[in-house]
């Protein structure tokens, strides 16, 4: 998940690269014992990782499997435990193979653990959620997942301080300080991933990073930071739905970047409810407007009468808004503004997150937009509801703690200046670092929050290393959470399976 709006900050925390080792001997479960500052804290301890042997279904084949879940200790620079991060393991049982991989998930916000991932998209287990008509009271029962990477690769799903069950060890200054900005964040979780490897004898395994939204930008300065600080190579990456460039929302009222980014994916909405199916051919015309013609008008401003005359002519066929409101819009729409006008008359919002996804507003009748959005208001208690349950009554791992599914706190108190900061840059450097590292984009096509054209632009502008498929963009009916349609979650494990050799 992703909430562009909290979106803040930068901290160059040494947390990462220079903490003590803490893990165990290889392949062991026992947890270390923690060296708690007790002068700070007053919580119960965490209990030992714990396990349950589970089976799934997928493809036709029943795999056995383990699920873990368990926390591993971050150390500052005396070796003092200031954070327990809780992991959610996945291994599929049988002899080791020492070709297995191993990949590492990450969700976003900042703020969201990674349960969306885990339950929605990848993990042997789902709850449905992101879809419309689904509701906060469905059933949050655990079925066998279609569409989970488990048979071709083990899977680690790591909940960043703050988020599900990991905590902070340490005062609210402390933890802005060490964990709620974006260095401070790569460094902890990298070194996070480097302890597990080492913890459960997975150093030699093949490596992925996958990450989700915000988990999309995490995703490429991860691979950096492993790749060149923390010496663990990534063999791929799969970022999904991700934000890689967040300056390209600044000066609106200056740069054209904000309203050709999001104008394909207001297209695609309107196509969709048009009834026409999604695809890259359809698509073709509108994204060759936006980033010829569309993106010179714009440039050229009011002072033109002719281009603005365009724009709207443009702008009102794509988007089918009334041609009033893009005219007194100059062309120019908001994604906010675009989800209130589009249902107004209906006396219904949208969601961010797909636009066609929609439920009664509560307010029709306010002049501004007094809203929840329809996604987030349905997935917070089907997926807490669902982790909660498996993690203390099917895997045994009892805690005395709330389950952060979406921290209000995180994003609220995570530093600011992230919208100054891009994640494309890593990408490129981790690309050219590696030649044999394949990367995977992939969104839904209907996503407002983090606009597909925006990866399509960032991947146009990389310069070719070696295949010019290593790097390659995968497009999906729905939005942010477009696995959460079957087919589109048929589509993208079909495009994941050839990252991994797995077809």
């Amino acid at each position: 998940m992703h909430r562009r709006g909290v979106l803040a900050a930068a901290f160059a925390a040494g947390v990462g690269a220079a903490l003590p080792a803490v893990a165990d001997e290889a392949g062991k479960g026992d947890a270390p014992k923690l060296d708690l500052p007790k002068d700070k804290i007053d919580l119960p301890k965490f209990p030992e990782p714990a396990s349950v042997k589970q089976t799934t279904r997928v493809a036709g084949k029943t795999l056995n499997y383990t699920a873990t879940v368990g926390a591993l200790p971050v150390r500052d620079e005396k070796g003092k435990v200031v954070a327990e991060v809780v992991f959610t393991a996945y291994v599929l049982d049988g002899p080791r193979d020492p070709k297995r991989p191993v990949t590492f998930a990450f969700n976003g916000g900042p703020g969201a653990a990674s349960v969306y991932l885990n339950l929605g998209a990848i993990g042997p287990k789902r709850v449905q959620f992101g879809a419309q008509g689904d509701s906060p009271s469905d059933s949050a029962e655990l079925v066998d997942n279609p569409g989970t990477w488990l048979d071709f690769t083990d899977m680690v799903f790591i909940d960043p301080v703050g988020t599900g069950f990991s905590r902070s060890l340490v005062d609210k200054e402390e933890t802005k300080k060490r964990f709620y900005g974006i260095d401070a964040d790569i460094q902890y979780l990298s070194r996070i991933v480097y302890d597990w490897l080492l913890k459960y004898g997975r150093m030699a395994s093949p490596k992925y990073v996958t990450g989700e939204s915000y988990g999309g930008f995490r995703g490429p300065k991860i691979t950096y930071y492993l790749q060149t600080k923390l010496g663990v190579g990534v063999n791929g990456v799969v970022l999904v739905s991700p934000y890689l460039e967040p300056p390209v929302d600044l000066s609106p009222d200056f740069s054209p970047m904000a309203w050709v980014s999001t104008l394909p994916s207001m297209a695609a909405s309107n196509y969709e409810r048009q009834g026409k199916a999604l695809s890259p051919a359809l698509m073709a015309d509108v994204e060759a407007y936006a980033r010829g013609e569309f993106m010179t008008d714009l440039a050229k401003g009011r002072r033109d009468p002719a281009a603005v005359a365009r724009i709207v002519d443009k702008v009102t066929a794509y988007t089918g808004l009334d041609r009033g409101f893009v005219e007194r819009s100059g062309g120019r729409i908001d994604s906010r503004a675009y989800l209130r006008e589009l249902y107004r008359k209906d006396g219904k919002i949208g969601s961010w997150y797909d636009s066609n996804v929609t439920q009664d507003d509560p307010f029709p009748w306010s002049p501004t937009g007094r809203r929840g959005d329809p996604i987030l208001d349905a997935i917070i208690a089907p997926t807490t509801s669902a982790m909660v349950d498996f993690v203390t009554r099917v895997v045994g791992w009892k805690v005395e703690a709330r389950y952060n599914a979406l921290s209000d706190e995180v994003g609220e108190n995570w530093e600011k200046g992230v919208e100054l900061t891009n994640a494309s840059t890593d990408l490129r450097q981790a690309v050219a670092a590696d030649p044999k590292m394949k990367v995977l984009i992939v969104h839904g096509y209907d996503d407002l929050s983090c606009p597909y054209f925006i990866s399509r632009l960032v991947i146009d502008q990389m310069p070719i290393s070696g295949d010019v498929n290593r790097v390659k963009l995968s497009l999906y009916p729905g939005g942010h959470m477009f696995y959460s349609r079957p087919a589109s979650q048929a589509a993208f494990r079909a495009d994941v399976m050839q990252v991994f050799g797995a077809r």
